[in-house]
């Protein structure tokens, strides 16, 4: 859903739907860039996790089925990475989150790179909250048309170009992050996502935020719990 329908997630999840300002694009890039190429630590980033991060997102990192906060278990560390950069740089809102990820708080680059690969080690929950199930068919066939060329046909995102994987989020958050974009508030969503979003219908956005969260991760990826 990149191109394109490209960032339900959660978690989320890329880009921006208006050009930020050229300090925070600077600062954007200079954090991306770091991050990644920082080989990580992740008992560092298991530390910090669970400091920083556990109250909200759960230990097992499968946020709430209610979908306040999204499953960010088995995340692309790609995908982490830009996020909380997104957010450090002022390109994605998140009032609850901009004080903890705040670098007197965090830390730096390597903090980022060291919870971001935590995070894609941790296993998924394999009972997400997902919606009512209606017209299923029409859903999927919604989801291969506008959102697979970029989120995968399985939903399992790109971690090379930080599209999220989306597959088994959590129904509500997935359908509240559409609804954001499609209203322009999620800043940090890729333009062509937005301009395919504006042009379904909110029946359409409840649909793909159904079909998603059902798409079950592999077995690899998924806890036994």
């Amino acid at each position: 859903m990149h191109t394109q329908l490209a960032s339900i997630t959660c978690l989320l999840v890329s880009a921006a739907l208006f050009l930020p300002l050229a300090g925070a694009e600077t600062a954007l890039d200079r954090e991306l860039s770091q991050a990644m190429a920082l080989a990580p630590n992740i008992e560092n980033g298991k530390d910090l996790y669970g400091k920083l991060c556990a109250e909200c997102h759960g230990e097992d990192g499968w946020g709430s089925s209610g979908g306040e906060y999204p499953q960010l278990a088995g995340q692309h560390s790609s995908v982490i990475i830009k996020q909380l950069a997104d957010i450090r740089a002022g390109n994605r809102d998140n009032p609850k989150m901009f004080p903890i990820v705040e670098q007197s708080q965090i830390g730096g680059a390597q903090a980022i790179a060291d919870i971001a690969a935590y995070i894609s080690t941790l296993l998924m929950d394999s009972f997400p909250a997902a919606g009512d199930g209606d017209n299923l068919a029409k859903a999927e066939a919604l989801y291969i048309q506008s959102c697979s060329r970029c989120h995968g046909e399985q939903g399992e995102g790109d971690a090379g170009l930080h599209y999220p994987l989306i597959q088994g989020q959590h129904y509500e958050y997935l359908l509240r992050q559409l609804r954001w974009i499609r209203d322009g508030q999620r800043k940090n969503a890729n333009p062509q996502m937005a301009a395919l979003i504006r042009q379904l219908s909110d029946d359409d956005l409840k649909l793909l935020a159904d079909y998603v969260s059902r798409i079950e991760p592999p077995a690899d990826k998924l806890s036994d719990k």
